[in-house]
């Protein structure tokens, strides 16, 4: 009899979920009308759980599940997971670390380029038949280079030393803050973020900082200043959206690359008539590869754990 798993996300790589449905009788709960009385009927039955980053699973559905031995997250994020709670029961809950790193260092870099070089508005640009209608050169304000930029990057862990290597091969002199130094990086540590933005001409945040919130403001922001660019790969609530958009609007800062907001899918709308602005969905590890590469380590943890073995990437156990 195949193990019964209830998956709260779905998994958008046909090959891993025919995996699963190989492996498993898979109860898709975010097909389910009534959740709750889809779990009354079957909770008791359920080993593991999948679930994403921004959904997790907490304390109220892991009580309806008492056969449960773990939750294996389709992503890097585990915030929305009672990680107490599991830890109380010995449960462990395992992320696909590691598995996102290129791309979201890619995509970083990306937004980094089409922020200051103007790429996605220079787009807009030809497509409006603008550069038919305004043939001039100084019809397109010229742009900022990126190569030889200094930049701060917050968290060095490793997102942020795949960026970090990208970027010195830009001629880009990089210095990072963290909760420590790093004796294994050719970085500077600058210990406070004020002064890391004072110093840098582009900030990137890379940091999983899972309980930060609102440390890039209105302070750090004005340190940054007019000629600096604010990219953001990490987590939405680590920047205070009123204030990035009141220094965008004032000109306290040059532009900014996002691809994560405080309350998505709801994107500030003053920010989409911003030429210095370029935005994404969310869409740092949406590359064919890397979904399937989470989806294997999510395969991974729950047959390690189904079997009683520790998984390889536990937070809890």
């Amino acid at each position: 009899m195949k193990p019964h798993i209830l998956q709260l996300n779905p998994i958008l790589i046909p090959a891993i979920n025919d995996k699963l449905a190989q492996r498993y009788t898979v109860h898709r709960l975010f097909e389910q009308s009534d959740k709750d009385a889809y779990l009354r009927e079957h909770g008791a039955s359920i080993r593991g759980v999948i679930t994403g980053g921004h959904t997790g699973i907490q304390r109220d559905m892991m009580e309806k599940l008492p056969a449960l031995e773990v939750v294996a997250v389709n992503g890097v994020g585990t915030d929305a997971v009672d990680l107490e709670y599991a830890r109380s029961r010995k449960l462990p809950v395992t992320g696909t670390f590691g598995a996102l790193t290129e791309d979201v260092a890619d995509l970083a870099v990306g937004l980094l380029l089409a922020t200051c070089r103007g790429i996605c508005s220079g787009d807009r640009f030809i497509r409006a038949g603008n550069w038919v209608r305004y043939p001039q050169p100084s019809a397109i304000p010229l742009a900022r280079r990126v190569s030889g930029m200094r930049v701060g990057i917050v968290g060095m862990g490793r997102v942020g030393r795949a960026i970090a290597a990208r970027l010195a091969a830009f001629g880009c002199p990089i210095s990072y803050t963290d909760l420590r130094a790093m004796d294994d990086v050719p970085h500077t540590f600058v210990g406070n973020l004020v002064d890391l933005a004072r110093q840098s001409d582009a900030l990137i945040l890379a940091a999983a900082a899972d309980k930060a919130e609102g440390i890039v403001n209105a302070e750090v922001l004005k340190a940054l200043g007019p000629q600096g660019y604010l990219i953001n790969i990490a987590r939405g609530r680590l920047v205070k959206e009123d204030d990035l958009v009141a220094a965008l609007k004032a000109g306290t800062i040059g532009g900014a690359g996002l691809d994560v907001f405080v309350d998505e899918p709801n994107v500030p709308e003053v920010l989409f008539g911003m030429d210095n602005v370029t935005l994404q969905a969310h869409r740092a590890s949406a590359t064919h590869e890397t979904r399937e590469a989470m989806g294997e380590l999510v395969l991974a943890s729950l047959e390690q754990a189904l079997a009683g073995k520790r998984p390889e990437f536990s937070l809890t156990t």
